[in-house]
Formats: C-alpha cells, structure tokens, sequence
C-alpha cells in the first residue's frame, strides 16, 4: 500500500519525495520477495510493519517472504514488534489446510492471536530458516488488550483499515471478499457494510438475526460503493454494529455470512472463491452441505488445539 500506507492496487519503486530516498516495492505480483541483487551490500533487514492480526492480511506474508531472502542472502533480521491490535488472547477460525499462497503464506488459523515478532519466530522454526533473527519487544502490551487499550492513535495500516471496529469484523467479513459481493470497499466504513445489487436488505438481515450472533446487530441497508466490486451500483445488504467486541467470534460471524448468503443465493455469489482465503475444505463443504453452524464451527476444535501448543513456543507477551 505504499510507504504510507496510503495507495491501493499493485505498488511500483518510486522515490520518497519526503526524503529522496528509493522505495522498492514488495507489493507486485513478481516482486513479492526481495531479490539477491536487491539486497546486495545491505547487512539486515528491519521489519517495522503494523499487522491486524488476521492470517489472509498479506502483511505477515511479507515478512515471512523477507524472512525466506534474508536466510538466503546472509543477512540478519529485525523484526520491530507491534502490538496485535485486535487481542493476543483468542485464536479462532480453521487453521490453513491446503496450498500456501501470499494471502495464507504458514499453518495458522484466521485470527491468529500472534504479534509479527511472534509469528517471524515461528516461521523462522517451522520453516526450517537459518539467520540471526532479533525480536525488539513492544513495552507495556498484554495480550488481552485491544489498540485502543495502548493509548497509541490509529494510524490506517492500510487504506480501508481505518478504525479498530473494521479491525475486529476483518477475520470475518474479510473472508467474504473473493465472492461476488461488496465488503464495503469504497463506503465510508469498509467492512461494516456487505451487500450487492441482488441482495435485499430485510431478507438477509432477518435471517443473520436468526443466528443469535454474539456481540453484532445487523441492520438493513443500502449503499452504493464508489471503487472496487460494484463500483457506482446500488447494493442492498446489511450495516454491521458491533456491540459487544469480547463476546463476538468474527470468524464465526464470517462463516454465519457465507451459510447465509449461500443459502439466499446460491447462483449470484460465486461460493467457488469463498475458499480462496479460507483454505479449508471441510469447512467449505460444510458451508455448502448447509449444515448447522456450532457443527461447522467445532470442525476447527483439534486443529486449533493443536495450534495453541505450536505456538507457545514463541509467544514474547
């Protein structure tokens, strides 16, 4: 998203005109990964990127990529920790079951619970990479604080991320994405708004109220995005208000969307892309069988057990 986080869509080498200095961007389709030639001469790489904590938020998967190059090239890497915005104490979500990808880059769950510095040690480990990796700590954070609990201001990590609220329903309404549908990219409050032209707003709210969901209130409504899917249409769909931020389990709320939305209409939503983020067949299956949500839901028990025990291993806070 650019040096400032401000730039949406593929991001070329420019020249920060604040400092002069060249910018070489990692967030193009083949410059993914810092090349041998690109880091000849350096002796580190310093990594001080703010993560939201949620796996398909490619930030991570930078830094593993960084990793990977660093160990390749013998340079040493610093990782400048941040607080994980959304909470250190839930992990949620299927664990990733399938290929790796920039949007799923290790095994890890949707929301992960996991600061970068915690997550560079485990890919370090788990991936088997040789290099003198340094963890600054960050002072002052534990893991049951949210941002707001810091005292730091919010800085938009990127520019759709623009409040702690979409952080916390982004492992969620997030994974909808790839489908053929509206995040509320383009409105006033990405992620706080879903919705389509064919959608119609009463329907899908009375039905995600039938959930019992906790910690949100759906809401119809109406909005017409001015970028990305849909742009310049009228949507109908539902305005998301988030109550209650300890009781909700976004990723289930996630989960609740696709049952619902797939269920509503099975031949709009392109239910196909759905597993493009999620990387989790049983699950996908699930979804698409129609099957009840605690069922879908309990598929993730052992594999987040398990997850819990990899990473206690590289937990800073």
């Amino acid at each position: 998203h650019g040096i400032r986080g401000r730039i949406e869509g593929s991001v070329g080498d420019e020249t920060d005109p604040r400092t002069g200095l060249k910018i070489h961007s990692l967030y193009r389709e083949k410059t993914r990964k810092p090349s041998a030639k690109l880091l000849e001469g350096l002796d580190a790489l310093v990594f001080d990127i703010q993560d939201i904590g949620c796996r398909f938020y490619t930030y991570i998967s930078t830094m593993g990529l960084a990793l990977e190059a660093a160990a390749e090239n013998g340079l040493r890497f610093i990782v400048l920790d941040r607080v994980n915005p959304i909470g250190g104490h839930r992990v949620e979500g299927p664990v990733l079951a399938g290929a790796r990808s920039f949007t799923g880059y290790h095994e890890i769950p949707v929301r992960h619970g996991m600061t970068a510095g915690e997550l560079a040690q485990m890919f370090k480990a788990e991936r088997g990479l040789k290099l003198e990796l340094t963890v600054v700590p960050v002072e002052g954070w534990k893991r049951s604080m949210y941002f707001d609990d810091t005292g730091l201001d919010w800085i938009n990590p990127s520019p759709n991320m623009r409040t702690l609220t979409e952080a916390i329903l982004y492992p969620g309404i997030g994974l909808l994405e790839f489908m053929n549908l509206s995040v509320g990219r383009g409105t006033e409050t990405p992620f706080e708004l879903v919705g389509a032209p064919y959608i119609n707003p009463e329907t899908l709210a009375e039905r995600l109220k039938g959930w019992n969901l906790p910690g949100v209130r759906f809401h119809p409504a109406r909005f017409t995005p001015d970028a990305s899917i849909f742009k310049g249409e009228r949507c109908g769909g539902v305005r998301i208000e988030l109550t209650d931020r300890d009781a909700l389990r976004s990723v289930r709320n996630g989960i609740a969307f696709a049952h619902t939305l797939y269920g509503l209409y099975p031949e709009e939503i392109n239910y196909e892309r759905f597993q493009r983020l999620l990387v989790h067949e049983p699950t996908f299956e699930a979804v698409r069988r129609q099957e009840p949500l605690e069922e879908i839901v309990g598929q993730w028990k052992r594999g987040l057990n398990v997850f819990r025990e990899r990473r206690k291993n590289y937990l800073v806070y």
